[in-house]
């Protein structure tokens, strides 16, 4: 598929504190244009959050509450996120939870469409033992040599999800077709579902 045609979209990834619900401690922002991740577009926020990361989450993203302690408060950030997310479409791995975290963070903030890389996948490649995210770069092999820090950061989850996603777009001849299968029922970007013709 031509990718240059493609609206604006976001590919994003948020991390959370572990709480319930969650405080926002990463959130990552990577423009797809021409075919690729443009990083020297993105954005990219450390968040410090008004309740410390529970051990579990500061174990698997490694942003302990000493990482953050310097960093601004959501509230200092939220107008900066909101004027680069816009209303361009946003893509995300499994992204109804980022999506949730993101809406409930800026509840004036919605995006023209939303992309779940998870959803396509799994239209896309039928068979895999799982579609999580690990599974899905070992399966495509994407090159992730120029990813920013590690996995489980917003930063690095965002370019990977974005590598992925550019993969299977080749699978598609339309930007319609994809999204017909990647956007969720309900979130922003659905299709419309077809109507039965009535005869009079």
């Amino acid at each position: 598929m031509d990718i240059s045609p493609w609206p604006p979209l976001l590919v994003v990834d948020a991390e959370g504190n572990g709480a319930t619900p969650p405080d926002l401690v990463e959130v990552a922002a990577l423009p797809v244009r021409d075919g690729r991740p443009d990083t020297s577009t993105a954005g990219a926020w450390l968040i410090n959050p008004p309740r410390p990361d529970t051990p579990f989450v500061a174990r698997v993203h490694g942003l302990t509450s000493e990482i953050l302690a310097d960093s601004p408060t959501w509230q200092e950030l939220a107008d900066q996120v909101h004027s680069v997310l816009g209303n361009a479409w946003i893509c995300g791995h499994n992204v109804h939870v980022d999506y949730r975290a993101l809406k409930a963070h800026l509840p004036k903030w919605e995006p023209a469409g939303v992309i779940d890389t998870l959803r396509l996948a799994r239209a896309t490649y039928k068979g895999l033992p799982s579609y999580g995210l690990d599974t899905l770069i070992n399966h495509i092999r994407p090159d992730l040599s120029a990813a920013p820090a590690h996995r489980h950061r917003a930063t690095y989850d965002s370019y990977a999800t974005a590598q992925i996603l550019i993969a299977m777009a080749d699978q598609y001849e339309t930007w319609d077709q994809l999204i017909a299968v990647a956007v969720p029922p309900g979130m922003p970007g659905a299709p419309e579902p077809e109507k039965d013709a009535t005869l009079w």
